[in-house]
This record gives structure tokens, sequence and C-alpha cells, in this order.
């Protein structure tokens, strides 16, 4: 790599990391923990790409972008960012940054993007748009994990294009949601948002009726798989010729539509019409380490609502994240909040959760694996479905360490919880050396402290 990076980021480490690994591949550095200097640095005139934190000592790194912009057009701004949101990554997109990756990030992927962003020019921004109305400070989106940070970012690509989003999903995943966040960020906020079932095209004023609701925002079609052939066929008309005010066309499935489609179940003009991009929405046992974040957001606006204050014991969590949620993110929602509402005392107990699950349907525990699937398909499975969450685009190069460290880590964890932290016997059951088990152990910043042994 040639030029020169300005790297912004009140954590003396990643400072220190990132200018040791950018001198070594060829590049200059300056690195600050003030956005004070940053900015000094830019209105100089150096830098050929900055790489930027987003909560700074002196402010915020995504509000100071459209500054960057304006004073530097074309200048490549990488963003990084421990507040791993889906409204990071919007406003990160919002603000034209050249791109944006979560804290922790992979190293060789941010060297890969900066040598991408040295390469090429940027091109310069149009001026902002001006905000067309209100629009929420928070969206009921929550998560942290590498799935739900992918799909963030894919949902902050499609948001202001006018193709239309096919949302994949099991029941209660919060696909309905994801749709609305579109919505809600996109261009057409300020425009209705409307959703249809097959009842409401059902006679042929229909599709009149829905777009004159529609009025050229935003139209939803739930669970367009289990819409009738002739129903089917009225969308693909109605979509091909909307009138005047053209609405952005999105649809929701449980389903696997493309095997739906080769089932004869959906039409093949509508399924290439709906499927400009499609977002697949992970099941919440595809992100257990969400499970204690979800519950905390659901108990803190059961509070907020009135309910009492309330918070899950460390054995109660441990629980909660066994269960495997076939119900995904709603059925937690509602357990969490009856919890909310029958626990004895401000701290919810494990007993109080095993009452609760104890009603809810049978069926193996996220960290039980279960009979009537291979280790190997289930690790296939989830591997499709993190390509699919990059849309038409391939994921970030590094795939293979990548997916390697995501599989070590936890079995790892899991062993050392098995073993009550005891490290020699882990080694001994993971059929490695010890000294092995103790350099990834650091390596993958396990943290060993106060470990128990799962029940």
């Amino acid at each position: 790599m040639d030029g020169t990076v300005l790297v912004a980021d009140d954590d003396r480490t990643i400072r220190t990391v990132l200018t040791q690994a950018l001198t070594r591949a060829g590049c200059k550095v300056h690195a600050t923990s003030s956005l004070t200097t940053l900015m000094r640095w830019v209105g100089e005139g150096k830098g050929d790409v900055v790489i930027s934190d987003v909560v700074m000592p002196d402010g915020n790194g995504l509000e100071m972008l459209p500054k960057i912009a304006e004073d530097r057009p074309g200048l490549p701004v990488i963003v990084i960012s421990a507040q791993n949101t889906i409204m990071t990554a919007i406003q990160a997109a919002e603000a034209e940054a050249y791109d944006y990756l979560p804290k922790p990030f992979d190293l060789p992927d941010l060297m890969k993007r900066t040598a991408r962003a040295l390469e090429q020019k940027r091109r310069a921004p149009s001026d902002p748009r001006a905000d067309g109305g209100e629009r929420p400070d928070e969206l009921p989106l929550v998560g942290r994990t590498p799935a739900m940070q992918a799909l963030y970012r894919l949902v902050a690509r499609v948001m202001n294009t006018d193709l239309p989003v096919m949302i994949s999903g099991e029941s209660g995943t919060g696909k309905s949601l994801i749709a609305r966040a579109i919505h809600d960020f996109s261009d057409r906020r300020t425009l209705p948002f409307v959703t249809v079932t097959a009842a409401d095209l059902q006679d042929l004023e229909g599709p009149v009726r829905v777009l004159a609701r529609v009025r050229g925002g935003t139209l939803l079609i739930d669970e367009i798989a289990n819409v009738e052939d002739e129903i089917q066929a009225r969308i693909v008309r109605m979509m091909d010729a909307p009138g005047d005010h053209v609405p952005r066309f999105m649809a929701t499935s449980q389903t696997d539509l493309a095997a739906a489609m080769e089932k004869g179940k959906v039409r093949q003009d509508l399924y290439y019409r709906l499927c400009g991009a499609v977002v697949q929405v992970p099941a919440l046992r595809e992100r257990v380490d969400d499970i204690p974040l979800l519950a905390d957001h659901f108990l803190a606006r059961a509070e907020h609502d009135g309910a009492p204050k309330r918070w899950l014991s460390a054995e109660a969590v441990e629980l909660i994240r066994r269960y495997s949620w076939p119900g995904n993110v709603r059925q937690l929602e509602n357990a969490v909040r009856r919890l909310g509402l029958t626990s004895r005392a401000d701290e919810i107990t494990r007993a109080e959760v095993e009452t609760v699950l104890g009603s809810q349907p049978e069926v193996e525990p996220v960290l039980g694996g279960g009979d009537t699937e291979k280790l190997s398909a289930s690790v296939e499975r989830h591997l499709r479905r993190y390509f699919d969450l990059h849309g038409n685009m391939l994921p970030p190069p590094g795939l293979y360490q990548r997916i390697l460290r995501e599989v070590e880590a936890p079995l790892i964890e899991i062993a050392l919880d098995a073993t009550g932290g005891n490290q020699a016997k882990c080694a001994d059951l993971l059929g490695i050396n010890r000294n092995t088990l103790r350099k990834k152990i650091t390596d993958l910043d396990i943290q060993v402290t106060r470990r128990r042994k799962l029940m």
C-alpha cells in the first residue's frame, strides 16, 4: 500500500496496532486520540484515507463526516465503532462513509479495505439531504453478534435504493421490524408505510385501493408465499403498472421463496420482481449471545411502561441462553415480560425462569445438539445463511480464518465451563497440549476467571 492514513481512536492500543500494521504495509500514518487534531490534519490537506472511531473524547466521529466531505471531497473515511447497532450502520451509510466496521474488527479485513480505499477515488458526496420529518431515536432491533452486524450493514446498503426487498426468516424473528426500519430511515420516511395481506387484494379493486393508500411510500406484502396464484398475478400487474406515485415494494416470507417457486407455490414472474434485494433475518438460536441483551432490553422497556424494575440473575441468564426459542424474539419478549410481572423479587431467579419455560414448547436446548441434524449439516446451514446475508456481494476477505475463530472460541469456552475452568482437564478433553490451550485462550481473548460448570 502507498499513501498516508489518518487514524483517530481514543484507544491507545488500537492506535498502536493500526500504526504498526499500516507502516509495515508501506503507509505513512498520523494517529491521534482527538477529533480536533484529525480535523486540523484534514483541513491542512494531509491524508489519503481516514480511519476514525465514533465515540471520541471531544466529539462524535460520524458528525465530522459532512465537514470532512465539505473540506476534502472524495477523501475516504472508514468508520470503526464499538457501538454495534443498526443506528451506527445506518448513520455511517447516510453520512456516506466509505466503509463501516464494528469493533472488534478483523485486522486483515480492515487492511484490505484500507488498500481498496487508497486505490480508488471516492465520488464527491452530494449535499446532505434535508431531514423530511421526525425520526425515532432508537430502532427496536437489538443485537451485537456477527449475524446481526451483517444484517445491519445490508439494511444500510439497501435503505435508499428503489429495489424491491424480500425479507425472509422464521416466525418471530422481526421481519416486519426490518421492513419498517428500512422505510423509516429512507428517503420515503415521510410517506405512508402500508402493510397488506392477501385479503386486501382479494377483489379486483383491491390493488387500486392499496396504491391509493400508499401514495408512493412503502408497500409491504405480508407472507407472500401464502398468497394464492390469482392474487399473485394481481401483484405482478400492480408492480408493472403502479400509476403516478410509484411505491417501494417489500414482502416477507417464513419459507424459502426460491424453494416455494420451484414447487410451484410462488409464480416465477413474482419471485424475480420481488427479489431485487434479499434480507435474511437470523433465528434467535443463531445469535445466542444476543439473548441476554434482548432480555435486558425487554425488561427495561417494561419498566418504562410502568412495570417494576427487574433483572435476571446470572443463573437465570445462563438458562435462557440454553433454550432454543423456537418462537424467536417474539417468544423471548413474551416470556421475559411475564417474568418481569410475576417475579417475587427484583432479581429474577433460575427457578422462576424454569417455571416459565416449563410452559413453553419442549425442544432441544441450544447447547444440547439435537439428534435430527448432523453437525456438518448445521454448520453448512449457518454458512449458507451468512453468505445470503451479504446479498449479491461476497463476504469480506479472510473468511476461512474468521469462521475457524468463531467456531474455536465457543468450543474452548464451553469446554472450560464443562471442566470448571481446569485447563489441564480442558486440554485433555479437547485433545490438545496444555501450552497450546493457553496460547489459544490468549489469542482468542477468552476470559477464564469465575467459570462455572454447566448444570
